[in-house]
């Protein structure tokens, strides 16, 4: 269950006066998630999603999430779009967290994806990429290279002795990371955690992406490294080049790669691979018993970190080079 602020229907009621969407019928609290609460409500009017901020979102950064998935919804990308309440405010406070609305989009998330899926997503993360161009604010990738060593050190794997291995192992690749991390790739707006539950399908058609609070300015070509590594593997973790080759050819479609970007995907792919290992096991490690969320398995990273460092070209992703 990944709700951790609970509300009542009177509350939920309350709230809504606020904007012209309707009134209450009933509501839901939705357990998928690990950062936020989410609640889909059925007003008189349509069905929305009313998300409360919880601790670990920033608040100053809440203003960019929402316009930016204005900008996108207004270019033309598929996602929840912030409902403005009477006033013209689309962020607003409720049960003690900051609170916003959005709308609600139709699909479920394939718990199972193909190559159909994946070439749905090239192409709907290449026309975000496109869209992201022209918006004016910018946010920092928190979670980019320069995070890395801190996260590991905050880890403190060399005071557990099972983990010292691991400790130099992730040590090393981080040297090499560091040593060649790419420079000066095209950048813009990447939605940066374009794992399969935040992008929705109804039938066969992609019907929106969600979930953009990891969303920041960084290489535009990390965000198709962080979905090779978020799709192309099946539960056993091997590899799988028709799905990488699928993302990777309907991208090209909508935003052709550049040379650079190509040459430089594999290291892109292991930093991707390591910074969700990081992220993973910090959470691991600093899981409380009474934790609403299980954490993930961090080692399922470790294994296809491992796959990509036997890779020094990117046609082993399925590029063309």
């Amino acid at each position: 269950m990944a709700v951790y602020t609970h509300l009542s229907h009177e509350e939920i009621n309350k709230f809504l006066e606020e904007y012209k969407i309707g009134h209450l019928l009933n509501f839901s609290e939705i357990a998928e998630g690990v950062e936020n609460s989410n609640f889909l409500i059925t007003t008189s009017i349509d069905k929305y999603i009313l998300t409360l901020y919880e601790k670990r979102v920033n608040p100053n950064d809440l203003p960019f999430f929402l316009n930016l998935l204005t900008h996108l919804s207004s270019a033309g990308l598929s996602c929840p779009l912030p409902v403005e309440g009477i006033d013209g405010n689309a962020l607003r406070t409720l049960g003690g967290r900051p609170a916003a609305i959005v709308t609600f989009l139709e699909g479920t998330w394939p718990r199972h994806s193909n190559t159909h899926h994946c070439k749905a997503l090239g192409s709907a993360m290449a026309m975000m990429h496109e869209f992201g161009q022209t918006f004016k604010q910018t946010r920092i990738n928190a979670l980019s290279l320069p995070s890395w060593r801190p996260l590991l050190e905050s880890c403190r794997l060399p005071e557990r002795e099972i983990y010292i291995n691991l400790f130099n192992e992730l040590n090393q690749e981080l040297n090499w990371l560091e040593n060649n991390w790419p420079k000066n790739l095209p950048s813009g707006i990447i939605h940066a955690d374009l794992f399969p539950d935040n992008v929705f399908f109804n039938q066969s058609d992609l019907s929106g992406i969600i979930d953009f609070y990891f969303a920041c300015n960084d290489f535009l070509a990390y965000d198709i490294a962080v979905c090779i590594n978020a799709w192309c593997f099946d539960e056993n973790e091997f590899f799988d080049l028709e799905k990488s080759r699928s993302i990777l050819t309907a991208y090209n479609q909508t935003r052709a790669l550049c040379e650079e970007e190509v040459l430089s995907l594999p290291v892109l792919i292991r930093g991707s691979a390591i910074r969700f290992l990081l992220t993973r096991l910090y959470d691991w490690l600093n899981h409380p018993e009474d934790a609403l969320v299980k954490p993930k398995d961090p080692m399922s990273y470790l294994k296809k970190l491992r796959f990509h460092q036997q890779i020094t070209d990117a046609s082993s992703y399925g590029a063309k080079v």
